[in-house]
């Protein structure tokens, strides 16, 4: 390390500019940012059922639709004339709104008899049973319309920018005596578009701002608390400034990869930081602290980089997409952290006066105090390993997958309430969609097996209705069966028919996972039905995808990690001794997501590999710091907390602090990330702390009483 301190000072000023340089480049890239919240098209990716929905929408040419619910006032209905007549209104006003592309309602566009438009101006001049008539000539009245008569849902069919139609559809204005509740794709992507935005204005300045806090607490110098969090701010920007320029968008998932940057990659920073102040109370010049400071903390700074990068790097080996990307960009995130921690932060302080360490640190000799007399014995790790290993043991068998397609949403938000009222009323806000395979030559006659295959699927628990042509063939004379077939006359549910196959709409009722794989089971095996598909089937593939990619990326990252430190340590036992805290606190944090209720989905799968890279990160540390003690002879263990302690716990505390931000996220999935990380980080450095010291000889923690506080 001497020759690499020493080439860093004197070349100081060479790695600042390259270091300011790279940032201004990545800075201007953030001018390409761009965010992409449909989150069908981030899940889809990669899997059969995704891929056979993408297919189905480009082949009929067709968009998930919004759904209004319109709910009329008082003891009204919309079995009568007037609330058909502010229905129809309200058709019109939504069917206006650039980029709609129709309008489904219970209320015919046109006359099935006649050809002629269907307005306000028509049911109005309608006498009383005429009204209850034209009910009848709806294909989809019986689909869109409650029991009681009081709630309808009109079906939106975008034919723009659907997010667009979704935000402009809100400023619609109902006509008098009705009110309404949008749901749908389209509305969820529109709003986490707007979350996505709010998330990277607000929460990682205030990340940052609860790093330095918790750092100065450690450090007693605000200066040195900000210049620990540089280097992971400038990989965050870097790493960023890769996304834009690659042309990569930010979703749901990825929006959080900057954060991750600056909390984890923040480590090494501080351990530098924290002990080149140590160095300032030898006096010595700039070559001799950044020698003296690398020399603590250089190996432990590579392995570090390395562990938690490979944590991340884990998630690459799952099927999901968005998890693939997340860990990919916050694995370069980090490794850029760590390059910038290494070469430009030495090299920045070297040209800045250092005072010796701050003894008004509130993490101070109170810590390590604490911490010497919790392995002087090895009761206190016995009985945390029992504790945890218990409690993992009893919650990590009731650990399961979350299949709810909005998890990511809080029981009271909006959207979430608008998608339960209209599942209360009509069964479901998502419907889904499939494919009969059908010849147009047969004609009508060809329906017959259609109409079977559909009444197959109708009969199975949680289904309330199949529509498709076949369902209103029934009631048309030939000629307009055969101007539906040959797309002569279209339904407000968009485009039904292909060169070889009718499109259909599976209306649920309320349905469980057992129900929606014994359709997928149907499906499979009836010849007549080609595809069935959609978001409920989406959400379903990815659950199963979720708890592959929990077991592929903890072996990966097990792997990675212990393959990693046995380069590094060449010795099995410190190998084995610096991976039994991380074995511990992955139970632990298994064993919390179960206890808790959160359970496993998109976001909180791939925690346990990422707490493996940057939990180890303790035991690289503390391991090092031993190492480095021990020719001291007896009492080492002691010696290195009073290197590494403070640093360590201020680390794991500054991480769950800082995420402590995410509780400002609108999102559900984010707040929960927040409470995983408390139980991660305390778990980790506490274990590493009392575990390691329970593991070596007792001469470590023998000597002076205490060694001198740091």
């Amino acid at each position: 390390m001497d020759r690499i301190a020493t080439a860093i000072v004197a070349r100081s000023r060479m790695i600042l500019a390259l270091t300011g340089i790279l940032t201004v480049a990545a800075a201007a890239m953030l001018f390409r940012m761009d965010f992409n919240a449909d989150i069908a098209a981030v899940v889809l990716e990669g899997h059969e059922r995704g891929e056979a929905f993408k297919a189905l929408q480009a082949e009929y040419a067709t968009a998930d639709p919004i759904n209004v619910l319109a709910t009329i006032d008082g003891q009204a209905t919309f079995r009568e004339k007037e609330g058909l007549v502010a229905l129809v209104e309200l058709r019109e006003r939504l069917a206006a709104v650039d980029g709609v592309a129709a309008v489904a309602s219970i209320v015919p566009d046109t006359n099935p008899l006649t050809g002629e438009p269907i307005t306000a101006a028509t049911i109005e001049v309608l006498p009383g049973p005429a009204v209850a008539g034209l009910l009848e000539l709806s294909p989809v009245a019986d689909l869109l319309l409650d029991e009681q008569g009081a709630n309808t849902l009109l079906l939106v069919v975008p034919g723009g920018d659907a997010l667009t139609v979704a935000r402009d559809l809100g400023d619609v204005a109902p006509p008098p005596g009705l009110s309404l509740t949008f749901s749908g794709n389209p509305v969820v992507f529109a709003t986490v578009l707007d979350v996505l935005s709010l998330i990277l204005l607000f929460i990682p300045p205030v990340v940052i701002l609860l790093l330095v806090v918790v750092f100065y607490a450690t450090i007693g110098d605000r200066r040195l608390s900000v210049l620990a969090i540089v280097p992971a701010a400038l990989g965050s920007i870097w790493t960023f400034g890769l996304i834009f320029g690659l042309g990569r968008e930010v979703d749901i998932v990825t929006v959080i990869v900057p954060i991750f940057v600056v909390v984890m990659g923040s480590a090494d920073g501080l351990h530098f930081v924290t002990h080149f102040q140590q160095e300032a109370e030898t006096g010595g010049d700039a070559v001799a602290r950044v020698r003296s400071a690398l020399a603590h903390v250089g190996i432990p700074m590579i392995l570090t980089t390395i562990s938690t990068a490979a944590g991340f790097l884990s998630l690459v080996a799952t099927d999901v997409q968005p998890i693939r990307q997340l860990g990919l960009f916050a694995a370069i995130g980090i490794v850029f952290a760590g390059i910038i921690s290494f070469f430009a932060l030495p090299a920045l302080m070297s040209h800045i006066t250092v005072d010796p360490k701050h003894h008004t640190a509130l993490l101070g000799p109170r810590v390590t105090s604490g911490l010497k007399r919790l392995v002087r014995s090895r009761v206190p790790a016995a009985s945390l390993t029992i504790g945890l290993l218990a409690f993992a043991l009893w919650f990590i068998p009731r650990l399961d997958v979350n299949s709810d397609q909005l998890f990511f949403f809080k029981d009271d938000d909006p959207v979430r309430v608008a998608f339960e009222r209209t599942e209360e009323l009509f069964g479901g806000a998502t419907p889904l969609f499939g494919e009969f395979a059908f010849d147009p030559a047969t004609g009508a006659t060809g329906l017959d097996a259609v109409a079977a295959a559909s009444l197959e699927l109708e009969r199975l628990p949680g289904v309330r209705e199949v529509f498709s042509i076949a369902d209103v063939a029934s009631s048309l004379p030939p000629a307009q069966v055969g101007a539906l077939l040959n797309e002569e006359i279209t339904l407000p549910l968009g485009d039904m028919v292909s060169d070889d196959g009718l499109r259909f709409v599976l209306f649920p009722s309320e349905f469980s996972t057992e129900d929606l794989r014994a359709w997928l089971d149907v499906a499979d095996s009836n010849d007549t039905i080609r595809v069935l598909t959609g978001m409920p089937v989406v959400w379903d593939e990815i659950a199963r995808l979720v708890l592959r990619a929990q077991v592929a990326s903890l072996i990966v990252a097990f792997a990675l990690v212990a393959l990693m430190l046995a380069l590094a340590y060449r010795r099995l036992r410190e190998t084995l001794v610096s991976l039994a805290p991380i074995l511990l606190t992955v139970l632990t944090l298994l064993g919390f997501i179960a206890a808790s209720g959160i359970q496993l989905n998109l976001l909180t799968a791939v925690i346990s590999s990422i707490v493996i890279g940057v939990g180890i990160d303790y035991a690289i540390h503390f391991v090092a710091a031993i190492d480095n003690a021990r020719s001291g002879g007896p009492g080492y263990v002691l010696r290195a907390i009073d290197r590494a302690g403070r640093p360590i716990a201020a680390n794991a505390l500054g991480i769950a602090v800082a995420l402590t931000a995410l509780w400002l996220s609108p999102l559900k999935i984010h707040s929960q990330v927040s409470m995983i990380m408390w139980v991660a980080m305390t778990t980790a450095a506490l274990s590493a702390i009392t575990v390691i010291p329970a593991l070596l000889s007792r001469d470590g923690v023998q000597g002076p009483a205490e060694t001198a506080a740091s």
